[in-house]
């Protein structure tokens, strides 16, 4: 049992002892305890956030080189993206950042031309390379999920690939 003795004044002391009040705690300790259980029972905890992914079933169908956007992340927080295939691109690479005026422009602007010639939604293979770092990786699925590009693809890098990189001096 929790007690509180209180203590004895100093100064004249009075011929007949007076007993020192106590005082019980335990109801105290007890509230207490019922308090701290509660807030913790009813905190919400913040919760994980996830993107959902959606995996391909059954056979791979091709695609044309005209909707299709490749994006290579280079070192620097930089991002390397053209049209159609690494053998032969559509259109000249170009080197971009992470910023709204970089990558999300880039992405908004090609998937309304796409769109506008083809009447189909832009598909993006994003390719990591070993120069890039995580959170670049994070911030381009991020940029995909922001400007609603429905398709997309994570691939290996290719020597060709690479090689733009290094002419645009990301690598």
């Amino acid at each position: 049992m929790a007690e509180l003795n209180a203590s004895e004044k100093s100064g004249k002391r009075n011929s007949r002892r007076t007993q020192a009040p106590r005082i019980d705690l335990t109801a105290m300790v007890d509230l207490a305890f019922l308090l701290i259980t509660f807030f913790i029972m009813a905190t919400s905890l913040a919760k994980p956030k996830a993107m959902d992914l959606a995996m391909p079933v059954g056979e791979n169908e091709p695609v044309p080189e005209t909707r299709t956007m490749t994006i290579c992340l280079g070192k620097d927080n930089q991002a390397l993206w053209y049209m159609g295939m690494p053998e032969r691109p559509l259109t000249s690479p170009q080197l971009v950042n992470f910023s709204k005026t970089g990558l999300r422009t880039a992405l908004i602007n090609t998937s309304k031309s796409v769109f506008e010639k083809t009447g189909k939604p832009m598909i993006v293979v994003l390719k990591p390379s070993a120069h890039s770092v995580y959170s670049n990786f994070v911030s381009a699925l991020d940029e995909l999920n922001i400007t609603n590009i429905q398709s997309y693809a994570v691939a290996q890098i290719s020597p060709k690939d690479i090689d733009m990189l290094k002419q645009q001096k990301a690598f």
